[in-house]
């Protein structure tokens, strides 16, 4: 187990059996990191519902709204009641009035005062539906499963490559160590743009939608599928500059072949988009602008890391020839 929280060496010499023993070490490690974020994750499932629920618009004028009484009229009433409250105060306080009438206006505010504290002042958020008995228990595993994977991710990129790093040379783990350290943290900044800038508009349009002809209902499994769907997805998609720097150093592209063909990476990035949960227009095209600006980037990537790749093979042909030289 020492063994699985560190790499093996490069010159390190294992039998299969050995491999296998750390494989199976690096396995346990990484369901036990499951295990805890499940836990801790299953703990703390209202928190994270309460994240996911937060991309919902408010309470629409439904049908099932009215049987609660919760509606935008509501909400209406009760600021006309708090003005109402307020003149009628005014009234009972003004000398121009018989002790009476003054007495019958303190009475009619506090009545007004008292039936808008009872209605809603801000329209209330909405929350999904679900069906069955055990729709509830089982939407709250998946999510949790799910909220789960993000946060041991780290552990589980750290053990596969503690893995790999054995089979590269020192020259491809210096090149390997960077690129393993910004997968997470890219697949982190991914899902963080999904849930901020992705998620708000795109439930807002899918649920506005037509909405004078339908009386929408959100279930729970859907709706939290697709946000968790979305945020994978871009978090996954975010990852496109360790590829495209992965096939540079592998000899397949270089910078020049990414500028060369960038009305094809236009449309290979639309139909990456389009792939992902979401088929509405506002969604798509809020999941493809940062890819093409991740592609953008990575053209500025690969042309720095071309340029250091030719300094250092310049480099090494300098050395190449001064040892050489006879003088």
């Amino acid at each position: 187990m020492a063994k699985a929280l560190r790499p093996i060496g490069h010159e390190d010499r294992l039998s299969i059996v050995e491999h296998l023993g750390e494989l199976r070490s690096r396995l346990v490690i990484c369901g036990v990191a499951l295990a805890l974020a499940f836990a801790g994750c299953f703990w703390q499932n209202h928190a994270l519902l309460n994240v996911l629920n937060r991309a919902l618009p408010s309470t629409p004028k439904t049908s099932a709204n009215h049987l609660s009484g919760l509606t935008g009229d509501s909400v209406k009433e009760a600021r006309d009641l708090a003005a109402l409250g307020i003149a009628l105060r005014d009234l009972s306080a003004s000398r121009t009035q018989s002790a009476q009438d003054r007495q019958f206006f303190a009475t009619a505010a506090g009545s007004a005062a008292a039936a808008a504290g009872s209605l809603p002042q801000s329209a209330p958020k909405r929350l999904p539906i679900t069906f069955g008995i055990a729709e509830p228990f089982t939407t709250t595993l998946t999510v949790a499963a799910y909220f789960a994977l993000l946060f041991a991710l780290p552990v589980l990129i750290y053990e596969g490559y503690a893995f790999v790093i054995p089979a590269l040379s020192p020259h491809e783990r210096r090149a390997a160590i960077p690129a393993m350290a910004l997968a997470p943290l890219l697949f982190i900044v991914g899902v963080a743009f999904a849930y901020a800038v992705v998620l708000p508009p795109a439930v807002r349009f899918l649920q506005g939608y037509n909405s004078q002809n339908f009386d929408i209902l959100v279930q729970a499994k859907t709706y939290y599928s697709f946000e968790i769907l979305t945020m994978l997805g871009i978090g996954l998609a975010f990852q496109m500059p360790l590829g495209l720097l992965a096939l540079d150093r592998l000899g397949v592209i270089n910078a020049r072949t990414l500028t060369g063909n960038w009305r094809y990476a236009t449309v290979i990035i639309a139909v990456i988009a389009a792939a992902m949960p979401g088929v509405d227009p506002v969604t798509t095209g809020l999941e493809m602008l940062p890819l093409v600006l991740l592609y953008l980037a990575s053209i500025v990537m690969l042309k720095i890391a071309d340029r250091r790749a030719a300094a250092r093979a310049a480099a090494e042909l300098a050395e190449l020839g001064d040892g050489l030289d006879p003088t």
